[in-house]
């Protein structure tokens, strides 16, 4: 056995300083390949935003139905959310009113009682309803005509970023890139 680890000492001890030694001068630099045709726009994945507006009535149940058009891709893994315009402020500057816009749900505190403003969705459409501990007929129509929503779809993984606020609908466009001309508005009749 002694004899073994003599034999083998040795070769070893080769082939562990074999690999030492000044470097070898340097390779040929390749040919550069030829630039290639720039290809098309794609799909922008990083969310979208379409505006609705709609009433809520006794014949719709109180409740506004959006299908997502073919042109609004939507994943089931998708966050989805919908914000109410709750109110237009004066600007200071003398320009146009600036919008104010809430997270649904979204609660207010009325004469009648407790109203609240919410949804469901599947990655097909979103329904906006009335939810309230009193008759929806006897609601003003500054509450239920011509209410105008926001409905953001972004992926999963921009939810989870703690730098977002997902309730600022301004904050959620400008991490997507998206401008207010470009947000598409579709009228509910």
């Amino acid at each position: 056995m002694k004899k073994l680890k003599l034999l083998l000492a040795p070769i070893l001890a080769i082939a562990l300083f074999a690999c030492e030694g000044p470097q070898g001068p340097p390779g040929f630099d390749g040919l550069d390949g030829l630039d290639g045709l720039d290809g098309l726009d794609g799909v922008n994945i990083l969310g979208q935003v379409v505006e609705i507006e709609g009433t809520f009535a006794n014949d719709n149940d109180y409740s506004v139905f959006f299908e997502f058009p073919q042109t609004l891709e939507v994943f089931e893994s998708d966050l989805v959310l919908v914000y109410l315009l709750f109110d237009q402020v004066d600007d200071p500057d003398g320009g146009n009113p600036i919008d104010v816009w809430r997270l649904l749900p979204q609660t207010r505190i009325l004469d009648q009682g407790l109203l609240q403003y919410n949804y469901d969705h599947t990655f097909l459409d979103v329904n906006i309803f009335l939810e309230a501990d009193f008759d929806l007929g006897t609601l003003l129509p500054g509450d239920t005509d011509n209410q105008v929503f926001r409905i953001a779809v972004v992926p999963a993984e921009f939810g989870e970023d703690p730098n977002i606020d997902l309730s600022n609908l301004d904050a959620v466009m400008s991490n997507i890139n998206l401008q207010e001309n470009k947000v598409e508005k579709i009228r509910m009749d």
